[in-house]
């Protein structure tokens, strides 16, 4: 299994060093997955974790890829970004987030719907999902409104309200979905904009930012890997084949392409170092 998430680019991947080294210095078996979302507007952020400074300015609309952390509960504390302590300039926290073993989480510090600093702690559903489909999770984290999700024109999910989700399992294909305000068809609060639901890949989509302060926005998140195993594999298929293919992830958002490049760049660096020797 295998998670991917869209916003923040290079910097995204960055943070998630800074925050992962003082942690764990590698994956360890039942580790547990953390990513977070920085979903309050405007504001730039420190980030410590049961004490340490682990996110330095730590930018809106960033989410992180997931970190490997040993089950345990974590104290989180947000601050200023001039804080010189958990305890300085407090914006959020401290908030005790439990991990257990193997468990996929995403922590999300947003607004809540009276446009309040608050924070969010979701499981991520990481089963099995059915042959030839996907899964799609919205979750309201935005100062706004309840809200209903349409598909095209019609509601898949109503009356939706901050910080909660709903977990939609779809044929695999594109969405043409918009969030309104419930009850309505338009005007549209964000999009249409095209989802995809890909086999086999938990989407999250999450609506951040503040109605009033025309600040909403969209951050997607999304968890591979969920195949159901089929009964056989093709004739021309290898096994290695097939595992490539369920490895496969989508890559949705802005700043995946930079996220490519940077990974494309080490790779290109390290095999040059390696023909020179």
């Amino acid at each position: 299994m295998k998670s991917r998430l869209a916003a923040g680019g290079a910097a995204g991947a960055v943070l998630v060093v800074a925050l992962a080294a003082p942690m764990s210095a590698a994956a360890a078996e039942g580790d547990a997955q953390l990513s977070v979302l920085h979903g309050i507007p405007g504001v730039t952020v420190d980030v410590w974790v049961n004490g340490d400074l682990t996110l330095d300015d730590f930018a809106p609309g960033t989410l992180t890829d997931p970190l490997m952390l040993a089950p345990a509960t974590y104290s989180v504390a947000i601050t200023a970004s001039n804080a010189t302590s958990a305890t300085d300039q407090v914006v959020l926290g401290p908030i005790d987030l439990p991990l257990a073993m193997d468990g996929n989480y995403t922590a999300v510090a947003h607004l809540n719907a009276a446009g309040e600093p608050a924070a969010a702690f979701f499981t991520n559903d990481v089963s099995a999902t059915a042959a030839g489909e996907g899964r799609l999770t919205v979750r309201h984290v935005a100062a706004a409104p309840a809200v209903d999700i349409l598909a095209g024109d019609a509601p898949v999910i109503e009356g939706l309200e901050n910080p909660n989700e709903e977990i939609l399992n779809l044929p695999a294909g594109v969405v043409p979905a918009s969030v309104v305000a419930a009850g309505t068809t338009e005007p549209a609060l964000l999009g249409p904009a095209d989802v995809d639901v890909a086999e086999g890949v938990n989407t999250i989509v999450y609506a951040y930012g503040s109605l009033e302060d025309d600040t909403l926005a969209l951050a997607i998140q999304t968890i591979d890997g969920l195949h159901t195993p089929p009964a056989g594999i093709p004739a021309g298929q290898t096994g290695a084949a097939a595992a490539a293919e369920t490895a496969q992830s989508t890559w949705i958002g802005l700043g995946a392409f930079g996220l490519l490049l940077a990974a494309a760049g080490a790779l290109f660096a390290t095999r040059r170092t390696a023909a020179r020797r």
